[in-house]
């Protein structure tokens, strides 16, 4: 046991003995048993060239100038919106994502647009052959910028950095090399750690942009200690359902920018295409309106989306009914048969309930609540929803109608997509100026509970 420790896989935290619950995170079942790190030093040159210590001393606020972030622009309008403007030099990003879902498509086609930046692509995980026919499938083109490597040992790879002096270095992926400095093997906390903290190194040092990818565990947590997250300047998550054809990506940390930002693609034969307009996307384009179906409005970041929402409401076939929902929480869900059940007198506890959002995504925003709530009565009473009509709203536990966010931003967007009408709480309806409303062409109708909808279905 003397050759033995236990890592926190959740904030890699080292214990010399296995414990229930993590003294540093607080964390239950989260140690993992690694040997212990060899004390000798056997980095190879240049890692084990440590310079000489420098200190620096604290310097009054008004005293410190702010320098501006040297950016590498993308021809990626979608990642470069997410990352705040492009690429940081000397930055560490951490790309994470599915298996399958199209992590290494991504950077691959970011590889082989970028013409003026000399690029190393490393992938641990495939072969040369492999890599070019991925390419092959990507475009047509033999760009003599991009080199293509596949290392394990993150010491090779560093000979390669110093050797080729490229701009950007893409690491496929973080969990598949190692250093001979940790006597572990590829993936452990341990080598994660480390592997994470001399990439850092290289990229402050010789201002090198490094992004690395990362694996997702069935949790849907990074694979890794969570320090991972902490230790890298951009982590971005790389989302989406493998049966549909559509990915979204967000920036979930950013220091040289905005985490509101959001990005849309397609997967296609020839790679992952940009979505001008996703609102178009994220809707039936079809015109004749049916039961059980509305559309709603939300706010991720600062971009508006037209969701669809669908609702089948029936007569449960088995003892107990059965609620199933795709792209909402279901005790969401839950939540908006009891209101129509308290507030709209509707008996649903011997209904069979299946709720879907088109496209596939889970959305968060609570400006969804009406349009969700108006699909289930519509599907229930079987009442057709005008096609001209949104909705956007908050529900609260007693029906009421509360306010959401960027009100403003969505009935531009609304007005711009040729909705007719858009039903909203009272409470958004009555700050807006009548300056604003002057301008528009579209029909605001606020209400102040979900007892009012009857009027308008």
């Amino acid at each position: 046991m003397a050759n033995i420790l236990f890592f926190c896989k959740n904030c890699g935290g080292e214990q010399p003995k296995w414990v229930g619950q993590c003294p540093y995170c607080k964390e239950w079942n989260t140690l993992t048993e690694q040997p212990k790190t060899s004390s000798k030093n056997t980095r190879s040159t240049p890692l084990n060239q440590a310079n000489g210590v420098q200190t620096h001393k604290a310097q009054i606020l008004s005293e410190i100038k702010t320098d501006t972030y040297e950016r590498l622009p993308l021809q990626d309008n979608e990642l470069n919106r997410v990352l705040g403007g492009g690429l940081v030099r000397g930055s560490l990003v951490l790309l994470a994502g599915e298996p399958g879902i199209g992590k290494s498509t991504l950077l691959l086609q970011l590889a082989l647009n970028t013409s003026t930046e000399k690029i190393i692509y490393n992938s641990a995980e495939e072969s040369k052959n492999q890599i070019k026919r991925h390419c092959e499938r990507l475009t047509t083109k033999s760009p003599k910028h991009v080199y293509i490597a596949s290392e394990t040992c993150l010491e090779s790879i560093d000979r390669e950095i110093i050797r080729l002096e490229p701009n950007i270095v893409v690491i496929d992926s973080i969990q598949t090399i190692y250093t001979s400095t940790v006597d572990s093997s590829p993936g452990t906390v341990s080598q994660v750690r480390e592997c994470t903290h001399l990439l850092m190194r290289i990229a402050k040092e010789r201002q090198i942009t490094i992004l690395i990818i990362g694996h997702i565990t069935k949790e849907g947590q990074i694979a890794g200690p969570k320090l991972l997250e902490h230790m890298v300047d951009v982590v971005i998550q790389f989302e989406g359902d493998k049966k549909n054809h559509y990915r979204l990506i967000r920036a979930l940390k950013n220091r040289y920018g905005s985490t509101l930002e959001l990005g849309m693609y397609e997967m296609t034969q020839l790679g992952l295409a940009q979505i001008d307009n996703p609102s178009m996307i994220l809707t039936d384009q079809q015109t004749e309106p049916y039961s059980g179906n509305s559309k709603g409005i939300v706010q991720d970041g600062t971009q508006p989306l037209i969701i669809e929402c669908q609702a089948l409401v029936g007569g449960a076939v088995y003892g107990t009914p059965q609620r199933n929902t795709t792209g909402l929480d279901i005790k969401r869900l839950n939540m908006f048969l009891a209101i129509v059940e308290k507030s709209l007198n509707m008996n649903l506890r011997d209904k069979d309930v299946f709720f879907n959002l088109v496209g596939g995504f889970k959305v968060q925003d609570t400006g969804l609540d009406l349009a969700s709530l108006v699909a289930i009565i519509s599907s229930y009473k079987n009442v057709l929803i005008p096609s001209s009509i949104i909705f956007t709203g908050e529900i609260g536990l007693s029906g009421e109608l509360r306010p959401v966010s960027f009100i403003e931003k969505r009935i531009t967007e609304v007005e711009k997509l040729g909705f007719k009408t858009l039903i909203l709480p009272k409470r958004n309806l009555d700050p807006l100026t009548s300056e604003f409303k002057s301008t528009l062409k579209i029909n605001l109708v606020g209400i102040r509970h979900v007892s009012e909808l009857i009027n308008y279905i």
